[in-house]
């Protein structure tokens, strides 16, 4: 259950919540509190952020919530609020390298965590939010003058606060509702409209600038119709754009990555003592593959031979097909999930792998990753990848060629294991004069492997389109 009674607006220069407000917020929260008791929860947790925080009539709040909830509230200063958002950050990012600055933007504030292979450096928290900007500096309208205005004024504060030289070209990762409307608009400008979450989106910073540079000539009624912006956002999305427009100024950064997540799942996690550590590049993707691998009773045995076999013949054939070094993870993905379909049915299972996959919580990718993923593992059978096809519509041209190549090179693999036995130990790929030669070795001396030479030869031809060679199978 989600409400947003924006308990900070109307506060004025006097810092008192409003009596509407604050029965607007203390309504929600009671009903949260009573549907959580009903479903049997024994622990629930309450915390306030910088609308209570800041409040001169703070107390009465909290005591209104206490009468009416019966629920106790903790009021979160802005370095624990900033913690809670890096918590949801380290579950979902592999932050164990380099220099991460997560942000999050709420309704009053501008909380920030620098951190060094996870260690936090500093937190900052800055009276920055959507709706405090929103009130303070654009009642009047989105003005040129009046963004202006609030941009210079965000830049000047952020010059004291924020260290620019040590933190340059920093990786950004943001969350709260600016950040995953920032998403949802970019992704729809994409025409990526299948994307189940904004989770792991990178938005450019020039998008960035685009996005903002279009919202603020519009009206409120214009802004209500722009794909990817939710209603409810409307009407302070610009003053939150700009703050991180002024970030990634600032850090000289050139993109951010949103969190779907934040605050309310650092506060999850804090409450269930789990304690998340900062991971490797590539823990939080290859640990939710498995997992949804596991959910769909994965037949293990042929995946994992199936995405041996794919990412040996990508490391002979990258070069000559295109493919670019990053390429080999999506591979390995979509080889591993590639028959996950069979757990709704076995007839058009490559379909239902595509749906399974592009609607799955995946972390540590992006929706554009996941999408071309999901469409690899669809064409591991059946029909050529194609343009017309609703899956690949959506995708732009460098994406759908990307596409057709890993899927021509997981065909074959799939192939290679058609009885799912394991029979073919490895393969050896040369070029020659009159194409490519694929060898495959017997896990066994002298094993046929009649029935996987069948497999892959039958599987080849969008491989020859993709390389524009014929292709050659045979067993050493």
């Amino acid at each position: 259950m989600k409400a947003a009674p924006r308990l900070g607006a109307g506060v004025g220069e006097a810092r008192r919540l409003t009596p509407h407000a604050m029965e607007r917020a203390s309504e929600a929260i009671g009903r949260m509190a009573t549907l959580a008791r009903q479903r049997g929860a024994t622990r629930i947790v309450a915390v306030a952020t910088s609308a209570v925080r800041e409040a001169s009539n703070a107390r009465e709040f909290v005591d209104m919530v206490q009468r009416g909830a019966h629920l106790p509230v903790r009021i979160l200063d802005g370095h624990a609020e900033a913690l809670l958002g890096l918590r949801s950050a380290l579950a979902h990012f592999d932050l164990g390298t380099g220099r991460t600055v997560v942000t999050d933007i709420g309704g009053g504030s501008l909380e920030l965590v620098l951190c060094a292979a996870g260690l936090v450096d500093r937190v900052v928290s800055l009276p920055f939010g959507a709706l405090r900007l929103t009130e303070q500096y654009l009642k009047q309208g989105t003005s040129r003058r009046a963004v202006k205005t609030l941009r210079r004024d965000v830049r000047a504060e952020l010059r004291k606060c924020l260290p620019a030289r040590e933190w340059r070209n920093a990786r950004i990762v943001g969350s709260g509702g600016t950040f995953t409307n920032l998403a949802g608009m970019a992704l729809a400008r994409q025409g990526l409209h299948p994307a189940r979450t904004v989770h792991g989106t990178r938005v450019t910073r020039i998008e960035l600038e685009h996005i903002l540079d279009a919202l603020q000539d519009m009206s409120l009624a214009e802004r209500l119709a722009v794909p990817g912006l939710n209603a409810g956002r409307a009407d302070i999305i610009v003053a939150g754009l700009a703050v991180i427009a002024e970030v990634l100024a600032r850090l000289d950064a050139p993109s951010i990555v949103v969190s779907a997540y934040g605050i309310r799942e650092g506060l999850l996690l804090e409450t269930a003592r789990v304690k998340p550590h900062a991971a490797s590049p590539g823990d939080a993707r290859d640990r939710s593959i498995e997992r949804l691998a596991e959910a769909c009773s994965v037949e293990d045995r042929h995946a994992i031979q199936v995405q041996r076999l794919a990412l040996q013949l990508f490391d002979a054939l990258r070069e000559r097909l295109g493919c670019s070094a990053a390429e080999r993870d999506v591979l390995a993905a979509a080889a591993r999930l590639h028959d996950i379909g069979y757990y709704i049915s076995y007839d058009k299972h490559h379909k239902h792998s595509f749906y399974l996959i592009a609607h799955a919580e995946l972390l540590g990718l992006s929706p554009a990753e996941q999408l071309v993923i999901a469409n690899v593992a669809r064409y591991h059978r059946g029909a050529a990848p194609r343009k017309s096809h609703e899956t690949l519509s959506t995708l732009d041209r460098a994406m759908r060629r990307q596409v057709r190549r890993l899927a021509a090179v997981l065909r074959v693999a799939d192939g290679l294991d058609r009885g799912h036995t394991g029979a073919v130990a490895r393969v050896r790929v040369r070029w020659t004069r009159t194409g490519i030669r694929i060898t495959a070795v017997p896990r066994t001396a002298g094993q046929a492997l009649r029935l996987e030479l069948w497999g892959a030869t039958r599987k080849r031809a969008l491989l020859e389109r993709v390389a524009g060679v014929p292709v050659h199978i045979v067993v050493a």
